[in-house]
C-alpha cells in the first residue's frame, strides 16, 4: 500500500518515492523473497532479516540507525481467543512499514482495512504502529475479560461442589496466565521505547498516543496479576471447603455416637444375665425400657441444637 497526500493504493512492491509512505506485508515469507524484499528493495540489517527468518523472540524494539535507511524492528504478539500467541515484526523506517507474520494475525488484516477506510493511519509509520499495538492492546483486554469470566465460573463451581476434582484445571489456567503474562509485559515495555520520546520514528505527538497504550497495557498486566492471585487463592479455598465439610461429617457423627452412647449403656444394663432385675419380670419393663431410651435420645437433641452443636 502506497499513501500520497491522503489517498492509499495498492501496488507492486517498491521503494516509497518523495512524499509517499508505504507498507509492505509478507506472510510466511522463504528466505529469498525476504533477502529480495528486506535488504535489496529496503537496505535493511542483516540482523533484522535474521530475526524476520527465525520468529520465536520475546517481544522487543531493535535500533538500527547507523545505516544508509534507518529503520527499527519490533517484534509483538498478538493474542488468539484460545490463548494462543500470534507472532509478527514490523520493521519502521521514516518513510515506509514492513510487517511479517507466520499464521494469519487478525489484528493486521483488521488494520488494513481501517487504513482502507481511513488513509490517514498510513500517513507515518508511528501512526501505523500505533494503530496495530493499540489494537493489540485491546484483543488482550478482551482476553482478560474472559479470563474473568472462565474464573468467576471456577469459583462458583468450587463453592457449589467442593469436593469435585479442579486443581489440574486450575493449575493448567494458572500456567495460561501467567505465559499471557509475560507476553504482556514484554509487549508493555516495547510501547513504553515506543513512547518515549528519543523514539526516531514516532513525532511528539505521536508519543502521547503511546502512552495511552502502555496505561491499557499496564491495567491489562494489573488485571492478569489479580487473576494468577485468585486463582492461588481459589486452591486454598477449595482446601477449606473441603475441611469444613470434613468437619462438618465428623460433627454430624460424634453427635449420632453421643446420642447412642447412654442409649448402649442402657441396653446394656438391662441386658445383665442376673435374675433379681427389678423390671425384669414387670409387665411393662419392655414398654419401660424404650420410653427411657427415646426420652434420653430426645432429651439430648434438645440440648445439642440449643447449644448449637447441631
Amino acid at each position: 500500500m502506497v499513501y500520497r497526500e491522503g489517498q492509499v493504493q495498492e501496488t507492486q512492491v517498491r521503494p516509497p518515492a518523495p512524499g509517499e509512505v508505504v507498507w509492505i506485508h509478507l506472510r510466511d515469507p522463504d528466505e529469498e523473497t525476504a533477502q529480495h524484499v528486506l535488504q535489496q528493495q529496503f537496505d535493511c540489517h542483516p540482523l533484522v532479516v535474521e530475526d524476520i527468518l527465525h520468529f520465536g523472540q520475546r517481544p522487543k524494539v531493535d535500533h538500527y540507525l547507523h545505516v544508509e535507511r534507518p529503520q527499527a524492528l519490533i517484534s509483538f504478539y498478538a493474542l488468539h481467543t484460545d490463548l494462543t500467541p500470534l507472532e509478527f515484526c514490523l520493521v519502521l523506517g521514516h518513510d515506509f512499514v514492513i510487517t511479517v507474520e507466520r499464521s494469519p494475525v487478525a489484528e493486521l488484516a483488521e488494520v488494513r482495512q481501517r487504513v482502507l477506510a481511513q488513509p490517514d493511519l498510513l500517513a507515518s509509520p508511528g501512526r501505523f504502529a500505533y494503530a496495530l499495538l493499540d489494537l493489540c492492546v485491546d484483543h488482550y483486554a478482551d482476553v482478560v475479560a474472559r479470563l474473568e469470566d472462565r474464573l468467576d465460573s471456577l469459583e462458583r463451581h468450587v463453592f457449589d461442589r467442593p469436593q469435585s476434582p479442579v486443581a489440574g484445571l486450575i493449575f493448567r489456567m494458572k500456567r495460561q496466565v501467567g505465559r499471557v503474562r509475560r507476553l504482556v509485559a514484554d509487549g508493555r515495555n516495547v510501547v513504553g521505547a515506543l513512547a518515549h520520546e528519543s523514539f526516531p520514528f514516532t513525532t511528539e505527538r505521536e508519543s502521547v498516543y503511546f502512552v495511552d497504550v502502555y496505561d491499557h497495557a499496564t491495567r491489562v498486566v494489573d488485571a492478569l496479576d489479580a487473576i494468577r492471585d485468585n486463582l492461588s487463592g481459589l486452591l486454598d479455598l477449595q482446601t477449606a471447603q473441603r475441611a469444613n465439610r470434613l468437619n462438618e461429617v465428623m460433627k454430624t457423627l460424634t453427635v449420632i455416637s453421643t446420642i447412642f452412647l447412654p442409649l448402649n449403656f442402657i441396653v446394656g444394663l438391662y441386658g445383665m444375665n442376673f435374675q433379681d432385675i427389678p423390671e425384669l419380670h414387670w409387665r411393662y419393663g419392655y414398654l419401660y425400657v424404650w420410653s427411657l431410651m427415646l426420652a434420653v435420645a430426645s432429651g439430648m437433641m434438645v440440648y445439642f441444637k440449643r447449644r448449637g452443636w447441631w
